[in-house]
């Protein structure tokens, strides 16, 4: 079965993160993509220059319309924007018996910021509990949090059980952001904690790491797989995107990750 996964997140016009790299990621992995997309960004590997949210109406008819007519395997929720966003998408989700993996998506690589400092009480208190799971990077969880980021794994092990008490199924911690050699990744569940490491690899491209992770994680889950099994499936994948982000040349900042490095021959 090829699974039908669901991306609910803006739009990169620069095609690296967003709705742009989930379509891709879901494709690599093995899925039929759907989008709703939530708002319009103008954005490149140098920065986020306009942001147009989509009226609330159009964002309920497009999870309408996808729901209506197509059976929904796994549904990744990307950038929301602001509280209202975050309302019409819990309403639009009510009663669908799928896993949610949702990408907290907070800043940008670039650093400017992608959701509403008011929001992220409301992105709590509606969308974590509905999730399967919740995929936020260092800074994003202690955004949530509202304490300073993660700087060790035992910080990482706190944070993840603290968003977990807020409601949360499971949470994967991405420890991307911690200086060392490693990129250590922490999946806390019911049944306890699972850690994927992986070597940290060299290179600035690394635009879209989050969107296209929780896109291959969320595949994975819709094609019937464990959640320990699609985590480590989905490190798997991203990791192989880093390692061949330098295949591509894509603007003169942080540029993407190379979503179809193994299908691509060159």
């Amino acid at each position: 079965m090829i699974p039908n996964i669901l991306s609910i997140a803006g739009s990169d016009s620069s095609g690296g993160a967003g709705i742009q790299a989930d379509i891709k990621a879901i494709s690599a992995n093995g899925g039929f993509a759907m989008t709703v997309v939530t708002a319009i960004t103008a954005q490149n590997t140098q920065g986020v220059t306009a942001v147009s949210p989509v009226p609330l109406d159009v964002i309920a008819a497009q999870i309408d319309a996808v729901r209506a007519d197509v059976d929904i395997h796994a549904v990744k929720i990307g950038m929301l924007g602001g509280a209202e966003v975050i309302r019409t998408v819990a309403e639009g989700l009510q009663g669908l018996d799928a896993p949610i993996v949702l990408d907290p998506v907070m800043v940008a690589k670039s650093g400017d910021r992608l959701l509403a400092a008011d929001a992220v009480a409301t992105l709590a208190d509606t969308l974590l509990p509905r999730a399967t799971v919740a995929t936020p990077n260092l800074p994003e969880a202690a955004d949530l949090l509202g304490v300073e980021e993660a700087q060790d794994r035992e910080d990482m092990r706190t944070q993840a059980e603290r968003l977990r008490a807020l409601g949360l199924s499971a949470v994967l911690m991405k420890g991307g952001h911690l200086m060392g050699e490693r990129s250590p990744d922490l999946l806390l569940q019911d049944s306890g904690e699972t850690w994927i490491d992986a070597a940290r690899v060299p290179t600035r491209n690394t635009h879209g790491t989050g969107c296209t992770l929780s896109s291959a994680l969320a595949t994975q889950l819709g094609a019937g797989r464990t959640l320990p099994e699609a985590v480590s499936a989905a490190k798997s994948y991203i990791t192989g995107a880093i390692a061949a982000a330098d295949r591509l040349s894509v603007g003169s900042g942080h540029g993407p990750v190379h979503h179809f490095h193994g299908l691509w021959t060159s």
